[in-house]
């Protein structure tokens, strides 16, 4: 066999394995000397290892010159290199997108947490528009197929040459480095040369079957790599369609439903590892998706949203995506054929006997969508619910005075600035201040009073944390609705005792239609432990469960409030912070408490007794001011549009109320500095108060003085500043004291 032979030429004359003879022939019999064998065995041995040196040469040749690989295992990875710089800029796109998300979810938690400064707030718009753009820009990658540039003939010549190339200079690597090692321990010759004759001699029997060998499995695992995947993706670029899509309500099977899904999100450029758990529900199909890459939040994008529910024929708000707490990378996909709460499935009010319940059991409200109960006990509780109005507040509302009024250990208060509130209970209401802002003062000054009268009770009966609920010492339910509607001054009263009274057992239920500051008064929405959300504004939906709740699912604003003739989805809700009940976008529905209902079981309860409060009053020293304002609550409300908002204001000048407010604000110090009373002041009008800021400190608090004192002049108010002799340089000042009782003087 030549040396010149080239990889086609021994593939076509290879070496006969059954004829060795034909590379080494034996000495004719005749010839050879019986006498003398040594000679005849050595050059019979010395044949073979030559052969197998030749073997070994052939072999290593064949590879060196890549004539093991056919032309389209090297096509294949040439389209390889293509196919994984494709997949390489989809990866980078979609870490970049990702790194934006986590810098956004980082930065909205810091603003839930401690509220944003200016320059973070500014920092989330542009992250949030840099999001939006990315994300757009990875789903037109991901719609683009894979269309290869199959190389040509001389490309893959190319290519080979290239691959001979790099294997005759490891070649060379491997030789140097073994001929360095023989040099320096020449002593492994003695071990390397006998196996390698012992090789040589195995191998010179055995010539070699230099063919091509089968294209590897892991190229052929790859579709794109194959020569019909031009075409294939070229004809699915043409194809305006996309995957085949068909509205959900044809699908019969799980497998069909799961595709269904599977190809209106893969059209909507998700990219998608998984639809399983697919299943049929009472009211349409649920299924759960798991994502390759980006976030399950994207479908709950104002255009991907819209885009699957016309791809899916569903209404309006017939798709629920809810995203799973435990795994970021899938969620659940809920799609409304009818609608979810039936009569069956919701079922019907339970009785509750008088006095049969605790405020510390679990009462059971409603259903989810998912058949779970919706209980949750009421103890504890400092809540909020916000939603239009239809959406059910009042019936919620009522739901839970109802529970409340069945127990041995609590008692409601009602406060309604524009209307009854629970007053469908009847005598169940323990104390009932409606359409009256002096009234509801009132009853939340007595209850701020209480929350420090009870704290010292606390104490002094070593009670721990919190106090310890029982029919002795019961617990007081204070149910507003129309926040917004209620004066400044009550506003900031009901958010301190919101901020106190959960440790002393009096609880605040708070309803409202909007959730934002502008309407509470401050943004203690976010900061209350429970909240509920019916159909609402978007921005109170974010403004109360944080920036990302949106595209985790909580889409109260898709919820439909009721009209006068249609109930649409009131007393639908979402909720977080149930006791005993998950932070999960789940919709569930309210079992309404009919007028008709709680009046009756309101007067069975006040006949059979409520929860006698004296006791705890007594010992709290505050009987004789419960007394009074029972006795005010149940006078005669003055005429309609007799007061104003701020009547209980009326007789006490504005400027006072700001300096009582001040000390208020600061927890009733003993002083406060002219310096410490303007920063209050200019918060409550810039425009009249931040007229000197450009004079140095000397001279604008000179002014202050002079405009402060005026002002209590002018209201005949007997109050000046005075020297606070307490602090270093005796700064001008008003003593807590002076304030207070100016304020008594004038209330």
């Amino acid at each position: 066999m030549s040396d010149e032979t080239t990889p086609v030429e021994l593939e076509k004359e290879p070496v006969p394995p059954e004829a060795p003879a034909a590379a080494a022939p034996e000495a004719p019999a005749d010839t050879t000397d019986e006498t003398a064998p040594a000679p005849g065995l050595a050059r019979t041995t010395g044949t073979r290892i030559a052969d197998g040196a030749r073997h070994v040469g052939a072999s290593l040749r064949h590879t060196l010159t890549t004539g093991h690989q056919s032309d389209d295992e090297i096509r294949r990875l040439l389209v390889q290199r293509q196919l994984a710089a494709h997949e390489e800029v989809r990866e980078t796109a979609r870490e970049e997108l990702d790194e934006v998300h986590k810098r956004i979810t980082r930065l909205e938690r810091i603003g839930a947490e401690d509220g944003w400064t200016p320059e973070q707030r500014q920092e989330v718009k542009v992250l949030r528009e840099e999001r939006k753009g990315r994300a757009a820009a990875l789903k037109d990658l991901n719609k683009a197929p894979f269309v290869p540039v199959q190389p040509t003939a001389d490309q893959i010549k190319r290519a080979r040459h290239a691959g001979s190339t790099r294997r005759f200079i490891g070649l060379l690597v491997v030789i140097g480095l073994l001929g360095t090692l023989f040099v320096t321990k020449p002593q492994l010759l003695l071990l390397v040369l006998p196996a390698a004759v012992a090789v040589l001699w195995w191998l010179g029997r055995r010539p070699p079957t230099l063919v091509q060998r089968p294209v590897p499995e892991r190229l052929l695992a790859r579709d794109e790599l194959a020569l019909h995947a031009q075409a294939g993706a070229a004809a699915a670029s043409a194809d305006p369609e996309g995957p085949r899509q068909y509205p959900i309500a044809d699908a019969s099977t799980s497998e069909e439903a799961e595709e269904a899904v599977r190809c209106a999100i893969v059209a909507e450029g998700g990219d998608l590892a998984a639809v399983t758990d697919g299943r049929r529900e009472p009211w349409g199909w649920s299924v759960r998706v798991r994502f390759r890459s980006g976030s399950p939040d994207e479908l709950n994008e104002d255009k991907t949203y819209k885009n699957l529910i016309t791809a899916l024929r569903l209404r309006r708000n017939g798709l629920l995506i809810e995203a799973d707490p435990d795994a970021g990378d899938s969620c659940a996909v809920r799609m409304l054929l009818k609608d979810p709460f039936t009569p069956e499935l919701v079922g019907t009010v339970p009785y509750r006997a008088p006095l049969s319940a605790s405020i510390t059991d679990i009462f059971d409200f409603g259903v989810g969508m998912d058949a779970t109960k919706l209980a949750y006990t009421l103890a504890g509780l400092m809540m909020i619910m916000v939603g239009d109005s239809g959406s059910g507040k009042s019936g919620i509302m009522l739901a839970m005075s109802e529970a409340v009024t069945s127990t041995r250990d609590a008692v409601v208060v009602n406060l309604d600035p524009v209307g009854t509130g629970v007053g469908d209970l009847g005598p169940a209401v323990t104390l009932d201040a409606c359409m009256d802002q002096d009234r509801i003062g009132a009853v939340l000054d007595f209850f701020l009073a209480l929350c420090s009268a009870r704290a010292r009770q606390r104490v002094a009966y070593s009670w721990g944390n919190k106090w310890r609920v029982s029919p002795e010492h019961p617990a007081f339910c204070l149910f507003v609705d129309e926040w917004p509607q209620l004066s400044d001054k009550n506003k900031k009263k009901l958010i301190k005792l919101l901020l106190l009274g959960r440790k002393e057992a009096i609880w605040v239920f708070g309803f409202s239609q909007f959730g934002t500051k502008d309407y509470l008064g401050d943004a203690i929405g976010p900061k209350l432990s429970a909240k509920l959300l019916g159909a609402c504004r978007r921005v109170d939906v974010t403004e109360l469960l944080g920036g990302g709740s949106i595209g985790e699912g909580y889409r109260a604003d898709l919820l439909q409030a009721a009209t006068h003739t249609e109930r649409n989805d009131a007393g639908q809700i979402y909720a977080q912070g149930l006791p005993g009940l998950d932070n999960r976008p789940m919709r569930y529905q309210v079992r309404e408490v009919t007028p008709e209902h709680a009046a009756r079981v309101g007067a069975e309860r006040a006949t059979a007794g409520l929860p006698d409060v004296t006791r705890t009053l007594t010992e709290a020293g505050m009987l004789k001011d419960w007394l009074k304002l029972k006795a005010k609550a149940a006078a005669p409300s003055p005429p309609a549009g007799g007061a104003d908002d701020d009547s209980d204001e009326s007789s006490v000048p504005r400027v006072l109320v700001l300096l009582a407010e001040a000390f208020a604000e600061e927890n009733d110090p003993e002083f406060l500095t002219l310096d410490q009373v303007h920063s209050y002041l200019r918060k409550d009008d810039p425009a009249q108060w931040d007229r000197w800021d450009h004079l140095d400190d000397r001279g604008r608090l000179r002014e202050v003085g002079k405009v402060l004192r005026r002002a209590l002049n002018d209201g005949k108010v007997p109050l000046s500043s005075k020297r606070i002799t307490e602090l270093a340089g005796k700064p001008t000042g008003f003593y807590g004291e002076d304030v207070r009782q100016a304020l008594a003087n004038r209330s």
